[in-house]
């Protein structure tokens, strides 16, 4: 299956509004934004898990990133609430479950073959950072090379000076209203720019992102 398989070009999807594809297991199932495979793929999803539901173990040869969006989440390693952010590197392996149901960002097999390191973070209790503009920001989850993942909140009426991104970016908005000369970006929509894109982001009534750079070099 291929499913905005070409990273280079731009989409912007409403993830809310798309429709659930039921996954090989009872209770899971999949909103699909981008994929490139079978079952085994390199993709993005919103994967919801019934309570109750649980998937049998199993390796992740590319690796696999989640940020917690409701729920909890759990796996033999431990449990995961609403805003953690999970990171299990290539040849990880779980068998991951939600005694009381979850929803999630995923992404699998994006990451690079040497990138080995395993995060958790609760982003409810970390620190953030100042950013690089008034009225920005920024909670680092992880780097590896020219790779970054981060939480970006934008107070309201931040505005970004114009800017390109080597590798591409990738945003999910969590809350709040994203913008660019491009378009308005409410809760829950998903973003690819590619390789050397280009904007002029702001925020009138601010907006808090998950933001993926560097990783679509190439690709």
């Amino acid at each position: 299956m291929r499913l905005n398989a070409d990273f280079s070009e731009r989409i912007v999807l409403d993830t809310a509004s798309l429709p659930w594809a039921d996954s090989p297991v009872p209770g899971i199932r999949r909103r699909m934004l981008d994929r490139d495979g079978g079952e085994v793929a390199r993709a993005t999803s919103v994967v919801q898990y019934a309570p109750g539901s649980r998937f049998t173990p199993h390796v992740h040869d590319g690796g696999e990133e989640i940020l917690v969006l409701e729920g909890v989440f759990a796996d033999e390693h431990g449990s995961y609430g609403t805003g953690t952010y999970l990171r299990n590197p290539p040849g990880s392996s779980h068998a991951p479950g939600s005694s009381t149901g979850c929803t999630l960002f995923v992404k699998l097999r994006h990451f690079d073959p040497q990138d080995r390191e395993r995060r958790v973070v609760d982003t409810a209790a970390a620190a953030w950072r100042p950013g690089l503009v008034p009225g920005l920001t920024v909670m680092p989850l992880a780097e590896f090379g020219t790779r970054h993942t981060a939480l970006v909140r934008w107070a309201p009426g931040t505005r970004f000076k114009p800017h390109r991104h080597y590798g591409g970016e990738e945003i999910l908005v969590l809350d709040g209203v994203f913008e660019d000369e491009h378009g308005r970006y409410p809760a829950l929509t998903w973003i690819r720019s590619p390789h050397l894109s280009a904007h002029h982001p702001f925020s009138e009534e601010g907006c808090t992102l998950l933001v993926k750079t560097g990783h679509l070099a190439g690709e």
